[in-house]
């Protein structure tokens, strides 16, 4: 829901930009999950904090879609760094960094597309709502993957969010 309040909240004024750009970073993780509606605060079942992970990273690129059709007027892009070599990968995934350490990327090579997304006049030249990977747009779903979510769920999201926003609002001070 951060990535949408604070997103919904910048709308107004990055509409009135002329190279407005939103850019999430996401991860390849959601590449395994289908978009869930009915659990998106992970109470039911037992909690697996990878994959409400992956799911959260597939919920954003769900988002820069639905985004990118409702606001012409903003560049929305999502993406994914590959596996860098970080302290988040190190502390919470430390089994995957024991055994990729030696390939992992750095935190600059990390970082390099969400960089070109920001400020390069080619990424904006791309139509908007796509997801990224080495500067290139990449499929968000995995061939033979039943990870394809139907236009209502996605839809369904945006209110659910849009729902669970609120009450955020309501329950701030101010």
């Amino acid at each position: 829901v951060g990535t949408y309040i604070l997103t919904t909240a910048l709308l107004p004024l990055l509409e009135k930009e002329a190279d407005a750009r939103v850019i999430t970073v996401s991860s390849g993780g959601m590449l395994v999950q289908k978009l869930n509606i009915s659990d998106l605060q992970s109470g039911n079942g037992t909690f697996d904090g990878t994959m409400v992970y992956a799911q959260n990273k597939r919920q954003q690129v769900v988002l820069t879609e639905q985004w990118a059709k409702s606001h012409r007027n903003i560049h929305f892009s999502v993406m994914h760094p590959g596996w860098a070599d970080t302290p988040a990968v190190r502390s919470s995934m430390p089994d995957f960094y024991q055994k990729m350490k030696n390939s992992l990327r750095t935190e600059a090579q990390g970082a390099d597309t969400v960089v070109w997304l920001a400020v390069s006049s080619e990424a904006i030249k791309l139509p908007s709502g796509l997801f990224f990977q080495d500067r290139q747009p990449v499929p968000t779903h995995l061939p033979l993957a039943s990870t394809h979510s139907p236009p209502e769920d996605e839809e369904k999201l945006m209110e659910v969010l849009e729902e669970l926003s609120q009450k955020f609002k309501s329950t701030s001070p101010g």
